[in-house]
């Protein structure tokens, strides 16, 4: 009687089981979005079920009774599309259309199922897909007319940039600035206008970059206005010293927008200043030179005195122009760290020698000095003595 009553539970639980094996469900939908062209566009979504359901991803274009439906796969439309799946405790999928085109404008489907059969064609699957689905709408990139299309520091020294959007078909909510990315302050506001400027006071290294006027529209839609300078190079240290026989490492950065494309050193001469002595990269295993857009670095091998002390020139160039900046290396001998130390012994030499030859030159009777004013004073305390027993007679 037991038997049958555990196997009626076990047949209930197995059936109870097989039940909820037969749920799947959304706990993540994909979510509408707007986007320009060229730009990126994400769908996420995640199912759970039991066992772990299988997600895919569809496109409809157009509507019934004339639409069309295509199963998406990872690097679809030209390597655009990338699906990237997990399905760890419960299924996740994400749609990534990269480079977008008009003809991306359409639904997108999550199709998700868990049911064994849901592949096979000629058994209709006991539970159907579930679908969740999202628009992903492609708009032309908005006219927008920049003044001036570019600013430099060779003809100005301040400057106004200005927006225009001349398309009417966005509706725009407010607009703001950037300056490299980061939104400008004060520079926010809430009006519908179309048309938007921003004053540069000064045109130098601090205030070059890229500038963006951003519409709040849907999508928002900007523009971009480069402000350039030439570079803006400082050295590292503007003095550096180094021991004979090593070797000394000069450093230049530069600053602003955009930064050199090109790095030279030059080595001046000590008899003329004006002229200047390339310094060419491996010459001779003395040089070495490692280069960064924004940094310079020149090593200096094998240190000599006569040859390698003096003022090292770094310069940085760009399309605007060219920047330098000056180091005065120093290189001290190999016995520099003695110096101190020899200096030292030398003093205590000489002092030990004056004193010994003091010691040497003193008089005897100068020795004595010391001794005679002691029996003075006895002497006279004798006398003092004498003095007062008299007295006392």
């Amino acid at each position: 009687m037991r038997r049958k009553l555990l196997g009626v539970i076990l047949a209930v639980c197995i059936g109870w089981f097989r039940a909820e094996a037969l749920t799947a469900g959304f706990i993540k939908s994909p979510l509408s979005q707007m986007k320009l062209i060229e730009d990126n566009a994400e769908l996420d979504c995640e199912v759970i079920g039991n066992p772990i359901p299988e997600v895919q991803w569809w496109f409809i274009e157009g509507e019934e009774p004339i639409e069309t439906v295509t199963q998406l796969f990872d690097g679809a439309r030209e390597d655009r599309v990338h699906i990237n799946a997990t399905y760890i405790n419960h299924a996740t999928s994400t749609l990534v259309l990269t480079n977008l085109t008009l003809n991306d404008t359409g639904v997108y489907e999550c199709r998700a199922s868990n049911d064994p059969d849901r592949n096979d064609l000629r058994t209709p699957p006991k539970v159907k897909w579930i679908r969740s689905q999202a628009n992903v709408i492609v708009f032309e990139h908005a006219a927008i007319t920049t003044r001036p299309e570019m600013v430099s520091d060779q003809n100005q020294t301040a400057a106004t940039l200005t927006c225009n959007l001349t398309n009417t078909d966005f509706t725009i909510k407010g607009y703001y600035w950037t300056h490299n990315g980061k939104i400008i302050d004060k520079s926010k506001s809430s009006v519908g206008k179309a048309y938007i400027e921003h004053e540069i006071a000064k045109i130098d290294y601090h205030s070059s970059g890229l500038y963006s006027c951003v519409f709040q529209t849907e999508p928002e839609v900007n523009a971009t206005i480069e402000v350039k300078v030439t570079p803006h190079v400082v050295a590292y240290k503007h003095s550096e010293n180094a021991n004979e026989k090593d070797k000394a490492v000069l450093i230049c950065v530069s600053h602003g927008y955009p930064l050199p494309t090109d790095w030279e050193w030059y080595k001046l001469s000590e008899t003329d200043a004006a002229k200047k002595i390339p310094i060419v990269n491996g010459t001779d295993d003395k040089y070495e030179i490692k280069n960064t857009p924004n940094k310079t670095t020149l090593y200096v091998k094998n240190l000599e005195i006569d040859k390698d002390m003096g003022i090292y020139l770094c310069m940085g160039t760009n399309d605007i122009g060219s920047g330098d900046d000056k180091i005065q290396l120093r290189v001290r001998s190999q016995l520099a760290a003695l110096w101190p130390f020899l200096g030292i012994v030398a003093e205590v030499i000489i002092l030990i020698t004056v004193i010994f030859i003091y010691e040497k030159r003193r008089k005897p009777d100068e020795i004595n000095d010391g001794a005679a004013p002691l029996k003075s004073n006895a002497a006279t305390n004798h006398k003092d003595k004498n003095v007062r027993q008299r007295n006392s007679n």
